[in-house]
């Protein structure tokens, strides 16, 4: 009797037991399954983003090619008379002192903006043309946030060719434009005047 007692005890233990091991079992099947999708969205996705890659590339490449292109274009290309090439632009240095406003609508009206000096070569250019001691204005303003230097185009200030102490404006001498100051050795230097101030300018299309 104790045995046939026993023998039933183990099997009621074994039963309830078992679905324990089934449940088990489900939650490994299902990790199994969780898993294989993870790896499965990654491989897409991977592809996806290589493919984007891949396009992303070639549309630059072949934005590259444009460009060269067309700076091969531009350099080809000529200035009107009593303008001078330089690059892929064309330089006018006016003859007529103006004010800063008055010299950015010129410029407009020629179908061209004041000067944006975006590299040294550029800089060294304008200061070998320009007269000894001479200021002239030059495509860049802080009127709009003080201190926060811009050029005509809307472009923020990155390189830059201020003078020692330069610039210097205070809210209340409204010295907000920008100006090119000759030297002697290159590349010149650049101050910040009152916009009221009649000078020569640069203009460049």
């Amino acid at each position: 009797m104790l045995l046939s007692t026993a023998n039933f005890s183990c099997l009621h233990f074994q039963w309830w037991k078992r679905p324990y091991k089934v449940a088990a079992l489900c939650l490994g099947l299902l990790c199994v399954l969780l898993l294989a999708g993870i790896i499965g969205l990654g491989v897409h996705y991977r592809d996806q983003l290589q493919t984007s890659y891949s396009t992303l590339t070639k549309d630059r490449d072949q934005l590259q090619r444009e460009t060269i292109r067309l700076n091969k274009k531009l350099k080809g290309r000529p200035c009107h008379e009593g303008w001078i090439k330089f690059e892929t632009s064309c330089y006018f240095f006016s003859t007529v002192n103006k004010t800063w406003e008055e010299s950015r609508m010129d410029c407009i009206r020629r179908e061209a903006h004041l000067v944006i000096i975006n590299n040294r070569e550029e800089q060294v250019f304008i200061n070998g043309l320009n007269g000894a001691n001479k200021q002239i204005w030059i495509g860049l303003t802080d009127t709009f946030a003080e201190g926060t230097w811009k050029w005509v185009d809307g472009t923020p200030l990155t390189t830059t060719y201020w003078g020692d102490g330069q610039p210097n404006s205070w809210k209340e001498t409204e010295q907000d434009c920008g100006e090119f100051v000759h030297r002697s050795t290159d590349p010149g230097d650049w101050n910040d005047d009152g916009c009221s101030v009649e000078q020569y300018c640069v203009c460049e299309k």
